[in-house]
């Protein structure tokens, strides 16, 4: 089901790891970020938005992740958007198909639209559609093209994967040169558009008004200055404050504390 959460934006919450589709109305149809999870929410979707006299005329991808790279043939054949780098990242990816198993997709998600994104030039900077402005806020602090979008006349910050209540920063160690100060360069862009916040609504987790924009900042720049310094994190995210059935985030903060470790030892810089 939608949920109105500013004027003329409206989001839907799957099952599937909290994950946050979002629908901004425009004056000819919608644009639908990141859309939902499982197969029967994607046909939900689409039907709510049927019945509602909706079409979808645009997508975006904030990023090159299984998950928000969703489709269903019921939402019609309007221009999925990501970013450059997003959408050159996804075709690597995907040109020796994509192994389910290995990267834990449910089989109740369909993969036959999987990915099929067209990448915006580096100098365009908001989304091309008839509709309010959407900024595009494109860092590279969790993946390759990682883009937050600002719903300007709104009031709402769409983060990706970002800025999350249930979610710790995950970087990208495998991709990145250096994956701290790029996450904490995002986190600086963010916070710069932070006063223009009413809504924020994180990829994965609980949608928050402005009151609580800058406490998820702040939460999030502290996780990433101990994970650089070996510190152990006061986060209710990781250890046994973590919220129930959210207990595996605890194994992902271990291995980022190993791959970092590994990367000094490699490196050969301090730790």
């Amino acid at each position: 089901m939608l949920r109105q959460i500013a004027e003329g934006v409206l989001t839907h919450e799957s099952e599937f790891c909290k994950s946050n589709t979002v629908v901004v109305q425009g004056r000819a149809g919608v644009l639908l970020i990141d859309p939902g999870v499982h197969g029967d929410e994607l046909a939900c979707l689409a039907n709510d938005l049927s019945d509602s006299g909706q079409t979808v005329v645009a997508g975006f991808s904030t990023h090159p992740h299984w998950d928000h790279l969703l489709w269903h043939a019921e939402l019609g054949s309007a221009p999925r958007y990501g970013t450059a780098r997003c959408a050159a990242t996804v075709r690597d990816r995907l040109s020796e198909g994509i192994d389910s198993r290995r990267f834990g997709i449910p089989e109740q998600v369909p993969l036959d639209l999987l990915g099929l994104i067209t990448g915006l030039p580096a100098e365009m900077a908001q989304i091309p559609w008839d509709g309010p402005r959407v900024r595009i806020l494109e860092h590279q602090a969790h993946s390759p093209g990682h883009a937050a979008l600002l719903i300007e006349e709104r009031g709402v910050l769409v983060a990706g994967d970002m800025l999350s209540d249930v979610l710790i920063p995950m970087l990208d160690l495998n991709g990145s040169a250096d994956p701290v100060e790029d996450y904490l360069a995002a986190l600086r862009l963010l916070e710069g558009v932070a006063g223009g916040v009413d809504v924020l609504v994180p990829g994965h987790g609980s949608i928050v008004g402005a009151d609580q924009v800058r406490a998820r900042i702040d939460r999030d720049r502290a996780y990433v200055h101990a994970l650089r310094d070996a510190q152990v994190p006061d986060d209710p995210r990781v250890g046994p404050s973590a919220m129930s059935g959210w207990e595996w985030v605890g194994g992902v903060h271990a291995r980022q504390l190993q791959l970092l470790a590994e990367r000094r030892e490699r490196d050969g810089t301090p730790g």
